[in-house]
């Protein structure tokens, strides 16, 4: 089983996230590629929040096509195109994640591969079954 743990010696998160997590195996390991706010018909949402749910969703759709779960995600790596949308990403992220917390990385980008996408969301996750 992964530890997620928050070493003394590092920065204490600044939300709902953790500094490191330790895998060992064996077990298994997916990478979920960088979620878009496109539904599986193809619609891209529009507004923020409408597509950073939408990229949870994606994302969490991915997870349990190989029958892992949320709790085994280990690290997610969120790219938005806007600094002030990070409060509304925690809150959906929390949401979605139900309170477990990985690390995570947060950037803020010029761009995404498309000009009205505004959030992607990569998820990794790591299981011993």
């Amino acid at each position: 089983m992964p530890r997620f743990f928050n070493p003394d010696t590092m920065p204490k998160p600044a939300s709902n996230y953790v500094q490191a997590v330790e895998m060992a195996s064996p077990g298994r390991r997916l990478i979920i590629s960088g979620q878009i706010g496109v539904t599986p018909d193809g619609e891209m949402l529009a507004g923020y929040r409408e597509q950073a749910g939408q990229a949870w969703r994606n994302a969490l759709a991915g997870l349990a096509a190989c029958n892992i779960r949320i709790t085994d995600i280990v690290a997610i790596r969120v790219y938005d195109v806007a600094p002030g949308n990070v409060s509304a990403y925690r809150e959906l992220r929390d949401q979605f994640l139900e309170g477990h917390a990985p690390a995570s990385t947060y950037v803020i980008v010029a761009g995404l591969a498309h000009p009205d996408l505004l959030t992607e969301i990569e998820v990794e996750a790591f299981s011993e079954h």
